[in-house]
């Protein structure tokens, strides 16, 4: 007799025994609209310059970065993170092409503003450290620390020129303590209620960072671990959690995203605001380092820490794969 409930009568392997069956039983799926495409854009290149430890990555020029733009419209993904890289004479202490109405991330705002309108969400990464030539997220004090407080008031300034320049979305990523408040207040005094604020909430001081930092050619001396958070702790990243929510996050983000699911996933269940997560510099180039080699599959790879990170909980996801991955998924929505 037949026993159900138990092997041999219950046999979990039916449903996936075919391409066609494993699509329809799929818990989670990918769309174009989930993903961000994180864009780097150069002063004073004539054209595009590769990121050497991010291959496929290149650092724009303003034509070619509204001709990614499109792209990324015509693939059907939802914004683009803009990331400033100026000249290095440029740079200094208190980041001051970084509020400069003609800095190059204003300039790179206004130009894909212009070319796509809103058919894609324009974003602004809004923090000092591509434009600070000691390559921190703030100002220094006497004692060369980040003067959180100093900082916050460059952040407001910063808040308002991306806005003018047309960023829809403003993501301070800076972790300084009252950013999300100061940065909304900011806004709301030039009449900016409608620029939405992805926070970034729980952004870990991690090794994985390493290929952004030439991508955005940083100056960084030392560390940032007195204002990123620890990778062995949680519980703040819940506490900074509940900071963002009240001082005004539309929208709430967790980064890394690969070695942080876990907080990832405490982080979705936690809250009724979208939950976003960045698969970083580092999480980019292992999988195609390793592909090169031939080590692993890179197209299933990406495919796999994609979804991964959808099913601990992110509706979008930032990755340097974003165009990509969602050309190869309207062609193919089923594509694992």
């Amino acid at each position: 007799m037949t026993k159900y409930g138990s092997f041999p009568g219950t046999r979990p392997r039916r449903l996936r025994t075919t391409p066609v069956m494993r699509r329809m039983v799929a818990e989670t799926r990918l769309h174009p609209a989930d993903f961000i495409l994180p864009a780097f854009i150069r002063e004073g290149v004539s054209e595009p310059v590769p990121v050497a430890a991010m291959p496929g990555v290149v650092q724009h020029t303003r034509d070619s970065l509204k001709k990614a733009a499109l792209e990324a419209v015509e693939a059907g993904i939802s914004g683009i993170m803009l990331f400033g890289v100026p000249e290095e004479a440029k740079k200094d202490a208190q980041g001051t092409v970084g509020t400069d109405p003609d800095g190059i991330l204003q300039v790179a705002l206004r130009d894909v503003r212009a070319e796509v309108g809103d058919d894609l969400l324009v974003m602004s990464d809004l923090c000092l450290d591509e434009f600070t030539d000691h390559g921190h997220c703030g100002v220094l004090d006497a004692e060369g620390r980040v003067d959180n407080d100093a900082t916050l008031e460059r952040y407001a300034e910063m808040a308002q020129v991306q806005a003018d320049a047309g960023a829809h979305v403003v993501g301070p990523s800076g972790m300084m303590d009252g950013q999300i408040g100061v940065v909304r207040d900011a806004l709301d005094q030039i009449g900016r209620e409608d620029v939405a604020i992805l926070a970034y909430t729980a952004k870990y001081s991690s090794a994985f960072y390493g290929p952004f930092r030439e991508a955005v050619a940083s100056s960084l001396q030392g560390d940032r671990k007195t204002y990123q958070q620890d990778p062995a702790n949680w519980r703040e990243s819940l506490r900074e959690l509940e900071l963002d929510l009240t001082e005004g996050a539309d929208m709430v983000m967790v980064k890394p995203a690969g070695p942080y699911l876990d907080i990832l996933a405490r982080v979705a269940d936690a809250v009724d605001v979208p939950v976003a997560a960045y698969q970083i510099s580092g999480e980019y180039s292992m999988i195609e380092a390793a592909a090169e080699k031939g080590w692993i599959d890179r197209d299933r790879a990406i495919f796999e820490t994609l979804t991964g990170i959808k099913r601990a909980g992110a509706r979008n996801i930032l990755t340097y794969w974003a165009t990509e991955v969602a050309q190869k998924l309207s062609r193919s929505p089923f594509t694992s």
